[in-house]
């Protein structure tokens, strides 16, 4: 017989995108109503640089990626800003070596505001392949902040 699953996707996402940083690169608190229910997190994989392709600048800090995961869910996350030129859809780049997602997964990422447009979609493909949709020439993208990318990869 099919038991319902506990907990919705959309819940895990949000556990996902609000857990801090500093939560996943340490223990979580072993106090006794935490123990009475286990929240299994983690890194999975570490803050790896993305291979960028050639026509992307970076703003600061090289975007990186990592996997971390919450409750049994694996999120993949982005950090970094990048900036360009863009009108069309681009490639900003690959996954490194380590990290594959088993599909396409998005997420919406804030970018320069123009003709009342502030977000973009980011999307990482089976393949590795990173690419970040909503350029056009009457609403060309000069940059992208990928700080809050978080989605469900598994």
């Amino acid at each position: 017989m099919f038991t319902p699953p506990r907990t919705s996707r959309r819940t895990l996402l949000t556990a996902g995108v609000a857990l801090p940083a500093a939560a996943l690169s340490a223990p979580l608190l072993a106090s006794p109503a935490a123990a009475a229910e286990p929240f299994e997190s983690g890194v999975v994989v570490q803050w790896k640089p993305v291979t960028l392709a050639s026509d992307i600048t970076v703003e600061g800090a090289h975007p990186q990626v990592r996997v971390v995961r919450v409750a049994g869910t694996e999120f993949l996350q982005l950090r970094g800003t990048i900036k360009g030129s863009f009108t069309a859809d681009f490639q900003l780049g690959t996954l490194p070596d380590g990290v594959t997602t088993p599909k396409m997964t998005r997420g919406v990422c804030p970018r320069n505001s123009h003709n009342g447009l502030n977000t973009c979609r980011v999307e990482a493909d089976i393949r590795g392949v990173i690419t970040i949709l909503g350029a056009r020439p009457e609403s060309p993208i000069t940059w992208v902040q990928l700080d809050n990318f978080s989605s469900v990869m598994r």
